[in-house]
């Protein structure tokens, strides 16, 4: 059937331009007479495509000389417990509950520390981000952890919380280069790569380099601390080559799209053509209130679990796929990442429209 609209959540679209250009580069990348799944990561070929990653993604975000840049493995999994066990010095940290991954976070800091709900959206099924101007931020905490954009439940902060002086560190799996972002506002940033910039198996950390010590919580592993990884340049031991190599192309293909200022009014323009189809919809209905949308997961429902399954069944006989919700909220969710092209959308809303036309009662 060729290329379909793939409205999945992750992993996700890439551009098909850095599909064609890596298809280009299979066997034999640049004259080495190999493809860069085989080559030596101590090789002189791939320090250049992890020095091109590092450099376009520093350029992308304007990210400062005290952060440092790591490519690492595990997903954001494994950053939910990196984090405490690298930052929780005082062993208490504060976390802002939006939905299941902040969630798990949250979960998973407790094994290391007291970790404290400051906030939650939980109350009403997280369709909103909780009020951030003025939160019970605890006296010792070490640190102030969000997910900055919600895949499952479709929020995304407009503001980044009042931390009152304490260090942020954010989840933006979903959300990071989509816009631009202001990186000396946090402490640490850490986002899966599955989502916005590569293949699975990449995690990105852009962590501010006061904060990466010696100083770790006690039986925390070699390979768990930040500072094995800064030492050695993410090279400590063999990182994941190929998907850094595609990230690398990614970062390359949003800045000749003109960075991330023209990724946020694309993302702007894509989002707005869903959303207000919904608004006026009399089928479909968006599921989160309205100014805590996010311009990346898209969630809507009919409010009626067997039309949800028939709009998810004919959707995928027209080629736009993967568009089933989370299993935890059901309904549909369209991910529209930076790399889902307008054309998607449009195309989407006109096949929404018709179904509309044949299923309202």
């Amino acid at each position: 059937m060729g290329r379909v609209y793939n409205f999945s959540a992750g992993p996700a679209v890439l551009p098909e331009e850095v599909l064609r250009s890596a298809a280009e580069e299979m066997l034999d990348y640049k004259g080495t007479g190999m493809s860069v799944m085989e080559m030596s990561h101590r090789s002189k070929a791939f320090e250049e495509i992890m020095e091109h990653a590092e450099s376009t993604l520093r350029d992308l975000l304007k990210i400062p000389e005290d952060y440092k840049v790591l490519f690492l493995q595990g997903g954001a999994h494994q950053q939910f417990a990196m984090v405490p066990m690298n930052l929780m010095k005082n062993r208490v940290a504060d976390y802002i509950i939006t939905g299941q991954w902040a969630k798990k976070a949250y979960k998973e800091a407790q094994i290391y520390g007291k970790a404290n709900a400051i906030a939650s959206s939980e109350d009403k099924t997280f369709t909103y981000i909780p009020d951030c101007s003025d939160l019970p931020i605890s006296e010792d905490a070490d640190y102030v952890h969000i997910c900055h954009n919600n895949t499952i439940y479709g929020t995304v902060y407009k503001e980044i919380p009042n931390t009152k002086g304490k260090i942020l560190v954010a989840d933006m799996s979903s959300s990071i280069l989509s816009e631009p972002v202001d990186v000396t506002k946090y402490g640490l940033i850490y986002f899966g790569a599955q989502k916005n910039v590569g293949p699975a198996g990449v995690v990105g950390v852009i962590i501010r380099k006061d904060l990466i010590t010696e100083d770790v919580l006690e039986g925390t592993p070699t390979m768990l601390r930040y500072k094995t990884h800064a030492d050695a340049n993410s090279l400590y031991n063999t990182p994941p080559a190929y998907g850094i190599y595609i990230c690398g192309k990614v970062f390359q293909w949003i800045k000749d799209q003109g960075g991330l200022e023209a990724m946020k009014e694309r993302n702007e323009k894509k989002a707005s053509i869903l959303y207000d189809y919904l608004d006026e919809s009399k089928l479909f209905k968006g599921t989160v209130q309205k100014e805590y949308r996010s311009l990346m997961n898209v969630p809507f429902v009919t409010g009626d679990d067997a039309l949800d399954a028939k709009f998810i069944k004919e959707a995928t006989e027209r080629g736009f796929v993967n568009l089933k919700g989370h299993r935890t909220v059901g309904g549909m969710r369209a991910s529209i990442y930076n790399a889902m092209p307008m054309e998607g959308v449009q195309k989407l809303v006109e096949f929404m429209k018709e179904f509309e036309q044949n299923n309202i009662k």
